[in-house]
């Protein structure tokens, strides 16, 4: 989330608690609150053996593309 701020701009975030997010996920985003509520590191063995390469392997340069603005550092 704190990429996420940084890369729209917004200097602060208000936390939110998880029965909200349970009630909002579903209803506002239409998605599974589990997404925001519990992290994922995952790396595709398979793609690294077959060679492919991400376009954007850092969350901070894919969310600049996608706004399109440069990278910002911490």
């Amino acid at each position: 989330m704190r990429t996420l701020r940084r890369a729209v701009g917004m200097p602060i975030g208000l936390p939110a608690p998880a029965w909200l997010v349970r009630l909002g996920a579903p209803l506002v985003m239409r998605t599974d609150p589990e997404l925001a509520l519990y992290g994922r590191y995952v790396v595709s063995k398979r793609l690294e053996a077959e060679g492919f390469a991400f376009r954007f392997p850092r969350l901070d340069a894919a969310l600049a593309d996608l706004l399109g603005a440069s990278p910002r550092r911490a």
